[in-house]
This record gives C-alpha cells, structure tokens and sequence, in this order.
C-alpha cells in the first residue's frame, strides 16, 4: 500500500470523526461510511513524512468528490471543484432594493440573520428554480455589486488524521484553579463536555438547535485549548471556553452561512480569541466577516491546513492579520502535508500527541487542526476582551517567546516561529487500556 493510500484512507477516518454539516436546514440523517485507520497506525507514522506534496494536495478534494458523489441532491462543486450547497448564495451587505429584485427575479430569501455586534446581516438564497448555482450567482452580483454575495461553500475540518491507538487516561490529578477572566472561543464539531478533562474549566455551547452533539474533532481540539486532567493539560486550563458547533453530525457542513453566524455570536459574547481548525476556499462572505471581527480586536487563529506545501493556500488561515498556524512533529520538522501561507504566525505541535477522545479517553492526533488550538490558549491567556491595540501586542508578546528557526525574521516556514513545545503530551505517558478502542462515528 503507497503512502498516499494510506494518507488518503487516514484522512477520510478524520472525516469519519467530523462529519460536515448545516444546522440551518433540514437534511437526512446520512453518514459517510467509518474508515478504520487502526491497522495503519505504525506504517502511517513512518510514512506521512515521505509522501509527496501531490499526494497531499488531492486528499481534501478526494473527500469533496466523495461527499458530492454521495449526497448529488444537495451538494455540487463550484466552478474549481469545491464543495457548495446545491442552489444557494449566502449574501452579506445586500441592499433591500437589491434583496427586493432578487426576490422579483425567482429568488427565495430563506433565512435572514442580523449580525448586530457586526453591523452585518447575512442573508441565505434559494436560487431560481431552472436556474443554476453558478449562473444565480451571476446575476445578483450584477444586481448589488456592493455586497459581499458568494456561494455557500462547506469548510473541513484540518486535521490529517487520527492515530486510532486510543489510551485511557489515569485518575484526575490536582487541576489548577479556574480562571474565569480567561474566555476563548472555538468554532468546530461539538465537545463532549462531560470528559473528564473539562471539568475544572466551563463550557458555554452554541448551535444544533440547543443539542449537544459531541464529535472527536471538536472534543479533541477542545481539550488542546482548555483541557487538564494530569498528566495532561491544554494551553489554558480552567478557561471559559465558548464553543459553536457547525457540524452537528449531519452529512454536509460546516456551511459558510452557520460560520458566519458562529462568528456572529461569538463577537457578541465579546470572545477576543477564537480557534478555527476548519479549511476551504477563499469567499467573499467569509473574507468580509473575518474581516469586521479583526478590525473589532477579535484575534483568528486559523490552522493552514493538510493540502500540502505546493497547494493553493487555504481559508481563512491565508486571510490578512489571521493568525495563521502550522503543525510540527516532536522533532521539530514541519508536517509533510502541512500547508503554507506567506502571512504564517506561528508553528506549534500538531503530531505525536495525545488529545481527548470520545467518550472519556484520549487519542493519538496528527495535522495541523492539532496545533492552532496551542496557540490560540496561549493567545486567550493575554487577551482577555476584543481591543485591536492589544490584540496586536498579544500576538507580538507570544512571538517573543517563540523559538525562531528558518530563514531570519518572520518566514514562510515557521512563521515567529515555535511556541507550546512543552504543551506536547506524548501518549506513552497515559495508560493504555486493555482494550483498544477505536470509535469513529
């Protein structure tokens, strides 16, 4: 077996453990079949430093064929192969004339969603019936080329994969003390919030309709962020953490138009500091609204994602003024398939670690997903409310600390360079269980 195979089939377990969904709509309780990586687990280690950055680059698109292939009714790809939601536009800064003669024009205004603490409003369209996503889109850009009106693209969630080998964690050690001043803000798949490592810090939930829907990408990144149960600890143990989710185990998310109003509430709840371990493409809406929440003195910390060096950058890490993250291993070399973007902040842990798992124990992580949440613990520790002054001197106070390698100054490989090494948990320090547990869901 190549190790592009093997990367392929490790990515689509970590699909397995983040289904993509939208909450706004309702849809069919479909699932993409479980990947069980578990076999793989020693070869994989050894073999993900060699692949090639083709390899690499080909491994989200193949889950977007995947998942277009398996749900044609409701989702197409755009005109460069991303994944959308079939026949709708998310819209921001529409006009009401413009709103008034799309609606004239066939078009369905399905939901509209005042994004006050933004001074925004993000309309959802159904596109004329006959016509189109691509040729709809078209049209009303001509009709207010003022807004900000692009299709609604689905984001991923940016870890390469899971090592399955999961460990049991020994008893709870002495916790710090809770800091409630400390508050960040996460935008992923749901948290199991009754996990062991969250209780000496707070949870505050966010979308599903009210439900909670625990997902191992979610919990896992949750855990880098504000985790500790001894030996293991996350960058900001005993925080507030603000957690939307945007999948909520459904089979087509992380939709643009449930990240915009994620961004929306967290900007509300005045959450200086927010993870997104999520990639896709560029897109007007989402460039606009990371736009207002940074201008705000909200701090983005994004992951770069696991297409590759050579590919394209990926969204929203490539965006200006994000904070922007890539992932090393325990000896400090880069991730073969980490991705690259010219504006990198940090590079941070992203393999041969342990993270919470479903339902109580802890996992084995890989990919970049892995290492934004080191960063963005760190980041909270400093910021404690939106102020764009501070927030720029909380990024330039981390960079200080951090371990400069490459070429002088900021560079594309490293960024400021290295933070939270010592964040690393390695997993043979926790317990293996007795039964090896693997749990994609």
């Amino acid at each position: 077996m190549t190790p592009a195979t093997l990367i392929a089939l490790a990515a689509l377990g970590a699909l397995c453990l983040a289904s993509p969904a939208m909450p706004q709509i309702a849809l069919p309780s479909l699932r993409l079949p479980s990947v069980n990586t578990a076999p793989l687990s020693n070869s994989l280690s050894q073999n993900l430093n060699s692949v090639d950055s083709d390899a690499a680059r080909n491994l989200r698109q193949a889950i977007a064929n995947d998942l277009i292939r398996r749900h044609r009714d409701l989702i197409e790809a755009d005109p460069h192969g991303e994944p959308i939601l079939r026949s709708l536009l998310v819209a921001v800064g529409l006009s009401d004339d413009a709103l008034a003669q799309l609606t004239a024009a066939g078009f369905t205004l399905i939901s509209e969603v005042g994004l006050e603490s933004l001074d925004a409003r993000v309309d959802v369209l159904r596109c004329p019936a006959g016509t189109s996503t691509r040729r709809a889109l078209q049209m009303a850009r001509r009709l207010d080329a003022a807004a900000s009106i692009d299709f609604d693209h689905l984001y991923f969630a940016s870890a390469s994969g899971a090592d399955q080998d999961a460990v049991s964690a020994t008893a709870a050690g002495e916790r710090s003390a809770s800091q409630p001043e400390v508050r960040v803000g996460l935008i992923d798949g749901g948290v199991q919030i009754q996990h062991p490592a969250f209780r000496g810090g707070a949870i505050v939930p966010w979308g599903c309709d009210g439900h909670l829907v625990p997902s191992a990408h979610g919990t896992a990144v949750a855990s880098l962020l504000i985790g500790e149960q001894l030996p293991f600890r996350g960058a900001a143990p005993g925080a507030t953490l603000y957690a939307a989710d945007v999948y909520c185990d459904q089979p087509t998310g992380g939709s643009l138009d449930a990240i915009a109003q994620a961004l929306a509430w967290l900007s509300a709840s005045r959450v200086a500091v927010i993870n997104i371990s999520l990639v896709g493409p560029d897109n007007l809406v989402l460039r606009e609204l990371v736009r207002q929440m940074i201008a705000r003195g909200h701090l983005i910390v994004a992951a770069v994602g696991n297409d590759g060096p050579a590919a394209p950058p990926l969204y929203p890490a490539a965006y200006p003024d994000v904070v922007s993250v890539t992932a090393i291993d325990a000896h400090r070399r880069l991730l073969a398939e980490a991705g690259r973007t010219a504006q990198l902040a940090f590079a941070a842990p992203g393999a041969e670690m342990a993270a919470a798992s479903l339902p109580d124990g802890y996992v084995i992580v890989r990919g970049t997903s892995f290492a934004a949440p080191l960063v963005s613990g760190l980041l909270a520790v400093k910021l404690n409310e939106p102020d764009r002054t501070k927030a720029q001197a909380a990024v330039a106070s981390l960079a200080a600390t951090a371990t400069h390698l490459g070429s002088s100054g900021r560079n594309s490989s490293y960024g400021f360079g290295i933070i939270a090494e010592d964040l690393r948990v390695p997993p043979d320090i926790m317990h293996a269980p007795a039964e090896i547990r693997h749990g994609n869901n």
